[in-house]
């Protein structure tokens, strides 16, 4: 007898959680919370989050949609040292870092955290790590920049390109206590984004001799060429995975709200865009949870906070006796 797998293809999976890179049309069963999804590529949205306090630009940014952290930057001319975190609705105070920066990046989540590089009143290589509470001091850069991008965890941090006294393509591993050089980038450049883990990460867009769409993925000791952007872009928000990411506004040269997902290999356009076009704010989540918060927006700094619900459907929910 023909089966309905043979006629129509895989069964229907149950998984404990949403997938984090669906094909468009693709059904499951969510059984954590009893919902059959469908993924349907036209429904991805953002949609306002609650306000930070403090208004900046040139800050770090990481974690969850409902569990994200931003650090530091310039507010509006001045560099500050104070954190924020969120929680899925809105920001309250975590403890500020040891040293106020801008331009820096970080990595992990919002209660075991990572801070680096960046600039002062010069460029810096200090480490701050987080607790959940407080910022501690870490093992040092090898090499001071600024404008860099990063990835990974507390643990198994990354931290790639860049600005010294020039663009930079050096790449820095962190064991949770000191750091050690990687493989160079293909592409100097400064100003770029990063997602993704020590072993799996990627860089995309930033500034080398003029703003550029070139993405990299690292494997853990060498970088290669991935696909283009589709929008070229510097300073741009980064979050999710080397094979599911989302790179987020930036300077195209003016501020845009253009999204895009990575699949691993191409980019595609998002149909949702930011309501406020910005660069060099806070980014975070998933490609079906993300979140990108404050920023600059011409004529200056704003507060806003966006989710970005990528676009699953649900299509039923199901109760058992």
């Amino acid at each position: 007898m023909t089966t309905f797998k043979e006629i129509r293809g895989t069964a229907i999976q149950s998984v404990s959680s949403d997938p984090t890179n669906p094909e468009e049309g693709q059904i499951w069963y969510n059984n954590t919370i009893g919902v059959l999804k469908v993924y349907d590529g036209t429904l991805a949205a953002w949609a306002s989050g609650g306000n930070v306090t403090t208004a900046r630009q040139t800050l770090a940014g990481f974690g969850t949609q409902t569990e994200a952290l931003i650090a530091g930057g310039e507010s509006p001319t001045t560099v500050v040292a104070n954190t924020e975190e969120y929680n899925g609705s809105t920001w309250g105070p975590g403890g500020n870092l040891a040293t106020a920066r801008r331009l820096f990046t970080g990595c992990g989540t919002q209660t075991v955290g990572l801070a680096f590089g960046g600039f002062s009143t010069t460029n810096l290589n200090a480490t701050e790590e987080y607790n959940g509470s407080t910022w501690g001091p870490g093992g040092n850069m090898g090499t001071a920049r600024r404008s860099l991008g990063g990835a990974g965890t507390q643990t198994a941090g990354l931290g790639f390109g860049g600005y010294t006294t020039a663009n930079t393509n050096t790449t820095e591993e962190y064991d949770g206590s000191a750091w050690t050089a990687g493989g160079n980038l293909g592409t100097t450049r400064r100003a770029l984004a990063g997602s993704g883990t020590q072993t799996a990460g990627l860089g995309f867009g930033g500034f080398a001799t003029a703003i550029t769409n070139a993405t990299e993925e690292y494997d853990g000791s060498a970088w290669t060429a991935g696909g283009n952007l589709n929008t070229a872009r510097n300073n741009l928000g980064g979050t999710g995975t080397q094979t599911a990411a989302l790179a987020i506004g930036g300077e195209a040269p003016a501020n845009t709200s253009a999204t895009e997902l990575y699949d691993g290999s191409a980019w595609t356009t998002s149909p949702a865009s930011l309501a406020t076009a910005r660069s060099r704010g806070g980014a975070a989540g998933t490609t079906s949870a993300g979140l990108f918060s404050t920023g600059e927006a011409a004529p200056g700094n704003v507060t806003n906070t966006e989710e970005f619900t990528g676009a699953f459907l649900s299509v039923k929910k199901i109760t058992t006796s």
